[in-house]
């Protein structure tokens, strides 16, 4: 049986964004694979933007509260900062829950000039996503 995975974080708009989109991209044989938060933000224009650079489609995911997914029996739950980590709500069965933050690139880019001086942190943040899942043990 495939092992499902959620990325949760807090808002759902950018970093567990990225990384349902790099599970899919790489490991949708591997695993299935859900993103939410503990509230939701919109789905952040330049995550989207910095992923299909990388040539993974996000553009149609959407901001989920974690609270809709509570009925699904998840193997891993991964949380990919700290806020998530602090209010993550217990799943019932036997998920696992591990946690590795990665630094909020709306938050590192809030005094970028312009939108390519902004990219910079999304393109960094989104590569270290991608190694992360590419070795993620499930």
């Amino acid at each position: 049986m495939t092992p499902t995975v959620l990325f949760l974080c807090t808002g759902n708009s950018c970093r567990s964004q990225m990384a349902e989109g790099w599970a899919r991209a790489l490991r949708d044989d591997d695993m299935e694979v859900w993103s939410a938060g503990v509230e939701t933000h919109g789905l952040n224009p330049l995550a989207v933007k910095a992923m299909a650079e990388a040539g993974v489609d996000i553009s149609g995911h959407r901001s989920k509260l974690v609270d809709e997914l509570l009925d699904i029996p998840f193997d891993l739950v991964v949380t990919v900062c700290d806020n998530a980590r602090e209010s993550c709500p217990l799943f019932p069965g036997s998920a696992r829950v591990i946690h590795h933050s990665f630094e909020d690139p709306p938050f590192l880019a809030r005094d970028a000039a312009g939108v390519e001086e902004a990219l910079v942190h999304y393109r960094r943040v989104r590569d270290e996503i991608r190694a992360f899942v590419a070795g993620l043990d499930v």
